[in-house]
């Protein structure tokens, strides 16, 4: 068997692994909670390093702490916030729904090292994780804040970076493919010409925006509850403590945070990470929809659509030489997916909130920032592995255009849409193109025909 040392907490003794940093109430947790066998995301890890560090600072100017011990503090937190301890954070996220395991977790292991870096031995308690790590805190309002933190941060460093990314490569498709005419589609049905560049410049548009979705979901997260304590009273601690920390927060992340304007709401609510959770569902069905658009017109190779070519990257049969499939736009919607259903459970967790606190906020937290982190790499792989090796068969897209029978819309205007109608049915039943049904039924002279049948002009109706 492993050495064990024991730790103590209210309910009495508890047998610890030696070389661990968490204590006693930790070790109930892990007990308590063999459920899933995963741990809070490394975002929301770093969040609660930055908390306690900072709150250790604040103690340390205000008196409340000494200066050494403080210090110690301090540089353990720091050592959470960079991952360093990892390891010790070892609690499911289906767990006591305030998150107190957690939060317990890391004032034990930032207590425990502390203490060391101090010359005591771990489990020593000469830095106490209630009385000192967690002092003029709370699980109730340290958790909504690591939980705003954390996806704030991860919004803002991992997701936007990687939207933006995936937007200038569209762009540069759609002005590599400005010139390229194309059949448009409309009820997966053949409609006017449009070029490749303005299929690929709406896409573009479409991850402007979720750029400006995802960071108004991340200024909804500003507000931090911490200084509510236990039920959103302030109780038990100092005035002036919450936004002195929070202070130092958007010091260190370089985010602007506040205090809350209302602790009840920010402790007994979780709307701002709903809106947040919400927002992360439309950029994942934006994204769906753009991976469905590329697979769709890059099917075949010969038997569909085939306009748009993809970058091979693995043989996607294990029967089939030779065949090559749309991995990345198919990775894209299974994320979508997730993404999506990790919403409704934000969505069932926000609304569970019952009076002064949420019950759900392992749960809430650890899907809102998996939405995040899965958003981010897969549109990464998406920009650089898919999109930015895409190419186009002109040929084919060209042909495409002149077999149309939406090539009879422009004429509409000149003969009437009757008999523009005619003309394309005609085609149809014929198996000939418009232009050939009109130039044999002389609907126009030759030269008017060519004008008001020339799919660049179509394309740009209001230039000349």
């Amino acid at each position: 068997m492993s050495a064990t040392r024991e730790e103590r907490d209210s309910l009495g003794p508890v047998s610890v692994p030696a070389d661990a940093y968490y204590g006693a109430q930790t070790q109930r947790a892990r007990e308590n909670f063999p459920i899933s066998g995963r741990g809070m995301p490394r975002r929301f890890i770093e969040a609660l390093g930055i908390i306690k560090a900072a709150a250790a600072a604040v103690h340390r100017e205000m008196g409340a702490i000494e200066r050494e011990k403080a210090d110690a503090i301090e540089r353990a937190a720091r050592e959470v916030a960079r991952g360093e301890r990892d390891a010790d954070f070892v609690v499911d996220v289906f767990q006591t729904g305030s998150g107190t395991s957690t939060n317990m977790n890391a004032n034990e292991v930032i207590a425990n090292r502390a203490s060391e870096l101090l010359g005591r031995p771990r489990g020593s308690s000469h830095v106490h994780p209630n009385d000192d790590v967690n002092r003029a805190q709370s699980s109730n309002d340290v958790i909504p804040t690591a939980l705003h933190v954390s996806a704030r941060l991860a919004i803002e460093r991992d997701l936007l970076p990687a939207l933006d990314l995936l937007a200038g490569s569209l762009e540069r498709k759609a002005r590599a493919f400005a010139g390229a005419v194309k059949l448009g589609r409309t009820h997966l049905q053949d409609a006017t010409p449009i070029t490749v560049g303005q299929e690929f410049g709406g896409w573009a548009a479409q991850v402007r925006a979720g750029i400006s979705r995802a960071r108004r979901a991340g200024d909804a997260l500003r507000e931090l509850a911490l200084g509510g304590t236990a039920v959103g009273t302030g109780l038990n601690a100092p005035p002036g403590f919450a936004a002195r920390v929070i202070a130092r927060i958007s010091a260190e992340t370089g985010l602007d945070f506040a205090e809350a304007r209302d602790h009840f709401e920010a402790q007994g609510a979780r709307d701002a990470a709903l809106e947040a959770s919400g927002a992360m569902k439309t950029v994942a069905a934006s994204l769906s929809k753009i991976a469905e658009d590329v697979r769709l017109l890059a099917s075949g190779p010969r038997a569909g659509l085939g306009e748009l070519r993809l970058p091979s990257l693995q043989p996607g049969s294990s029967i089939m030489p030779g065949k090559v499939n749309p991995v990345l736009c198919e990775s894209v919607t299974q994320v979508a997916a997730q993404v999506i259903g990790n919403d409704a459970a934000i969505t069932v967790g926000a609304i569970r909130g019952q009076l002064e606190l949420n019950v759900f906020m392992p749960l809430i937290a650890h899907n809102l920032l998996e939405s995040v982190s899965l958003l981010a790499s897969v549109t990464v792989l998406f920009a650089q592995r898919c999109i930015d090796g895409i190419e186009i068969d002109e040929a084919r897209i060209g042909a495409a255009v002149e077999r149309s029978l939406a090539m009879a819309t422009p004429l509409a205007p000149l003969i009437g849409y009757d008999r523009a109608a005619a003309l394309a049915k005609e085609a149809w039943q014929s198996g000939r193109t418009v232009r050939e049904v009109a130039l044999e039924q002389g609907v126009l002279p030759r030269d008017e025909l060519d004008r008001a049948l020339d799919p660049r002009r179509q394309v740009h109706p209001h230039e000349e």
